[in-house]
């Protein structure tokens, strides 16, 4: 079983992680301890020394991971740390809600190293393949279950590991497995380990696919595979793209140079991304990107500095850092005014912690693009005075540099958005204006320093403004015009009806609407909103009364062509899991091209109504539940927990589509469980909608825990066998962990 790094095992920087060292943990200006790091033997675990009580002994998983920062570019290592110690610092960023881990080198060398060995690990384990990393992870649950170390199995040290990796099995099993196991011992330099693996990872359906398309002496031939991708994987495919699989994939060199395929390599190219369900010519952009920015989905944040609740929840740049990596195209800045004449950023009239305004700028012109090359929005909730919005426009004009958009991008008053294509690299700024976008090209001067507005949509909600003789709040304040020059594209007003906006405002005045306003409008008036949004841009925000940051469902808002369709990043659940799989086509690019019939005047599509017309193109979409290979235990600490998977096959889209089945459960196996189980959906607009598989724990008596879950659009996936991977509920990868399903979507007869 080849290990992730030990053919680099002689370089200095993982040697140093391997010895270990003392590392200064900061957590405050006042807690700053001595504790000793070291990689442990199977390079893909730390351990760390703890004073707690009962953890004395910790550990984290390479794999937990998500980035290693050099010097002080963690929140915490900016706050509580000096200048003068910038190049002995480095920061271990997890995935998840987990806290940062930083960190103090006793020398800038040694936090060199500390830094670059951490990242080849990282590395290496993302370069490693499926059955690869099904292998290394196997081999370290075999190494976990030898309590003796004696590099052999007795029979419950075998039951123990097969608890491990998720398999309950009887005794009369799990003997012929421990006798096999008595036959070799746990060394990687032992080959007989190799039939151990392949008796413990044999997969039956596999055998039965190979086996009805190999006709060359029990091997399949290049027209044997050629044959297995037109006729299964329903593939536009050549005699040389079958000789190019077989080149990339097949470990035999002797089957290779007969331009075979043995099971081993069909196996291997069905773990690869050719066989996986999500079309690879979609991981990259693909989709044109020229036109007008209204006409995309722009995947969009709301609260974007909360890490958790919008009650007492901490405000951070990392939020920012987080969502913009994930592609967010739209973040929000709620700002008020500050101590020392600084804004900050924080849910007003809460107990919510505070951030610098100018840090939080700061954060996202270091990685707005790095997952992204296309615009960011900055969504200003202004609740400042007018010193703070001059310092709020002095600090983006000073930060943001030429990456700000300050004007429009023509020499003459606009009359349409710019495309995705034309503003990449740029910010542009949303909030309230003091006029008109034309005073831009006047000769002459408004003469306006500063005037009243109505305050946001959503900041009027929560504000404790007064109400006139009707009852309506006077949501007022005062705009610099510093400030509001830099609005160019994304003027905020307030919605007054479709046929006040169609006559009245102008393409680059846009409102935004709460989520239950929004979705009314959607249900009543969805071919209205669809045409709005033809050309306007629409922003929609939660509820206030969503206190725990929970999310709405923002398919229906999807469905009537809103773009700005924000949702809490820092909240787990399949609203944000319908958003990643929504923005995972076209290159993770944050931005996706709305369907012809939501972007063309004339269309008479109602997402309720559904009359006829081109967005109908009904299809049936088959797919057959195979298997799950290497399910995450649940319970770790339990372990005798087992897992009893059963899979649910979503359809999110328009409400006629949108339906849900599930498989029956399987009782004591996460390790290899096998349904079969065949389940149909009829489509009726296939471009809106998204295709969501959950894999849950059962459970008779209380809510079934997840497993894992994956969602792609139904326009992404590929036909036939394909392996399925699993996120958790952050969106992160599962190792080695998916499904294996047949899938086939054909035109409706």
């Amino acid at each position: 079983v080849d290990h992730p790094v030990q053919p680099k095992l002689r370089d200095a920087d993982l040697q140093l992680l391997l010895v270990g060292g003392e590392l200064l943990k900061v957590r405050s200006s006042s807690w700053k301890k001595n504790r000793f790091y070291k990689l442990q033997e199977d390079c893909t675990t730390m351990w760390h020394e703890s004073h707690r009580t009962f953890k004395r002994n910790q550990t984290f998983s390479i794999d937990e991971i998500e980035s290693v920062r050099k010097g002080r570019q963690s929140e915490g290592l900016q706050k509580h740390t000096e200048a003068h110690v910038e190049d002995r610092c480095f920061s271990i960023i997890f995935k998840g809600r987990r806290r940062n881990l930083d960190l103090i080198a006793t020398s800038a060398e040694e936090a060199r190293q500390w830094v670059n060995g951490l990242e080849k690990i990282i590395s290496n384990m993302k370069k490693l393949n499926s059955q690869q990393t099904s292998e290394h992870w196997i081999f370290n649950c075999m190494r976990k279950a030898d309590k003796n170390k004696d590099n052999k199995m007795t029979l419950k040290e075998l039951k123990h590991f097969l608890r491990q990796i998720n398999i309950e099995v009887d005794d009369m099993y799990a003997e012929v497995l421990c006798y096999v196991s008595k036959h070799f011992t746990l060394s990687e330099e032992e080959l007989n380990i190799k039939h151990f693996y392949d008796l413990l990872i044999y997969r039956e359906e596999i055998d039965v696919i190979y086996g009805k398309y190999a006709t060359t002496g029990e091997q399949m031939s290049v027209k044997d595979l050629l044959n297995f991708l037109l006729n299964e994987q329903r593939e536009v495919a050549t005699m040389e793209d079958a000789v190019s699989l077989i080149e990339r994939y097949e470990l035999d060199d002797s089957a290779k140079q007969k331009n075979h395929m043995t099971k081993d390599g069909f196996l291997m190219y069905l773990h690869q991304e050719e066989g996986s369900i999500f079309n690879p010519a979609h991981k990259e952009v693909f989709q044109d990107m020229s036109q007008p920015i209204n006409h995309y989905f722009i995947s969009s944040s709301h609260n974007t500095y909360l890490m958790e609740d919008q009650l007492k929840g901490h405000s951070s740049t990392e939020a920012y850092i987080k969502a913009l990596m994930k592609s967010c195209r739209c973040v929000e800045l709620d700002c008020w005014d500050g101590a020392h004449g600084e804004p900050i950023i924080y849910h007003g009239h809460t107990l919510t912690s505070k951030v610098l305004f100018k840090d939080v700028i700061k954060a996202i012109k270091e990685y707005a693009f790095k997952t992204s090359e296309y615009p960011v929005i900055l969504s200003l909730e202004n609740h400042c005075t007018l010193e703070q919005q001059k310092l709020m426009a002095k600090h983006m004009i000073s930060i943001l540099g030429s990456a700000l958009l300050t004007s429009p991008l023509e020499d003459q008053m606009p009359t349409a958005f710019p495309s995705p294509q034309d503003l990449k690299g740029r910010f542009i700024i949303k909030g309230k204006r003091l006029n008109k976008l034309d005073a831009v090209f006047s000769n002459t001067s408004p003469g306006v320093e500063e005037d009243c507005v109505s305050e946001e949509d959503e900041a009027a909600e929560t504000s404790n403004s007064k109400t006139d003789t009707n009852g309506q709040k006077k949501s007022k304040i005062k705009l610099a015009k510093q400030l509001s020059d830099l609005v160019i594209y994304c003027k905020s007003v307030h919605f007054s009806g479709f046929e006040h906006a169609k006559d009245k405002q102008a393409f680059y005045e846009m409102s935004s609407f709460k989520e239950s306003k929004a979705v009314n409008l959607a249900e009543t008036a969805g071919n209205a909103f669809i045409h709005h949004n033809m050309t306007k841009l629409s922003r929609i925000y939660p509820a206030g009364s969503r206190t725990d940051s929970s999310n709405y469902n923002p398919v229906s808002l999807w469905n009537a062509g809103c773009q700005i369709v924000a949702l809490n990043f820092q909240t787990p659940s399949k609203e944000m899991d319908l958003n990643q799989g929504r923005f995972r086509s076209n290159g993770v690019s944050g931005y996706v091209l709305k369907p012809g019939f939501q972007r063309y005047p004339g269309t008479e599509f109602d997402p309720m109504t559904l009359t006829k017309g081109p967005w109908l193109k009904r299809k049936t979409f088959h797919i057959m539940v195979i298997s799950a290979q290497q399910l995450p235990k649940l319970n770790k600490d339990k372990c005798k927990s087992i897992v009893d998977p059963l899979v649910k096959v979503e359809i999110d889209g328009v409400p006629a589509d949108t339906c849900s089945k599930e498989t029956r459960s399987i009782e004591n196996n996460g390790f290899n469980p096998m349904w079969n189980e065949t389940f149909q959906f009829d489509i009726q607009v296939p471009e809106l909608a998204l295709v969501r598989f959950l894999v849950e724990d059962y459970d008779s008596t209380s809510q079934n825990d997840l497993i894992g879950q994956y969602c792609l659009p139904l326009t992404s996936l590929q036909n036939g066998y394909r392996h399925v991977p699993l996120l958790t509920k952050h969106g992160d990868v599962i190792p080695s962990a998916g499904l294996f399903v047949h899938l086939m979507l054909l035109d409706a007869k």
